[in-house]
């Protein structure tokens, strides 16, 4: 089975792209939702993020203080490398156990959307990886719209995020910027798998 990653800075329209493969017929595995999930309800990584950013990680009723947790790691780097360090590893056993699956159920092509491919390691784990790229004020903009943040704590998280806009060799490049239609880019990637 071929596992084609769908990457992009924050705003970039990776969740668009996904959302269209999966529309077409194709599972897509979110790395942020799965983190997310894991982050509640996996004992190990709740034991590990309380260990590290202390008990208000979590609210009373067992959620994640996502609040406390984003002030911690996005203002920090030493914090969000530990963030990194205990949810990369989690997700990406997740994401393996989950291709895995996939690939038995007859799948010949599945999807990983994911902000931080080569952080968390899994461009060594996939064959192939789309890069969706937008102008950086479209993506602020598109961010503040949806999310409430301000254009600081955008601009935070994208610089955050700095080392993974740069696109490798092979990798193929959507332009999501309110000007290029992206289906006929999404179609003419799909025809080439």
């Amino acid at each position: 089975m071929k596992l084609i990653a769908i990457t992009g800075g924050i705003g970039s329209g990776k969740s668009v792209v996904s959302r269209m493969v999966h529309v077409m017929g194709h599972e897509v595995y979110d790395c942020d939702s799965r983190a997310k999930s894991l982050m509640i309800e996996d004992p190990l990584v709740r034991q590990e993020l309380m260990q590290a950013f202390g008990k208000e990680t979590y609210l009373d009723d067992g959620s994640l203080n996502r609040a406390h947790l984003s002030a911690a790691a996005f203002t920090d780097p030493t914090a969000l490398m530990r963030l990194n360090a205990i949810v990369h590893p989690a997700t990406a056993t997740d994401l393996i156990r989950w291709a895995d699956e996939q690939a038995a159920g007859g799948a010949t092509i599945a999807f990983v959307e994911t902000a931080l491919l080569r952080t968390s390691g899994l461009d060594r784990v996939v064959d192939e990886v789309w890069h969706v790229t937008a102008p950086e004020q479209v993506r602020i903009d598109r961010v503040i719209a949806r999310s409430g943040l301000s254009a600081a704590q955008v601009k935070e998280r994208i610089e955050a995020q700095r080392d993974e806009e740069t696109i490798a060799d092979g990798e193929q490049v959507i332009v999501n910027d309110n000007a290029s239609a992206l289906l006929p880019q999404v179609m003419e990637l799909l025809s080439t798998c």
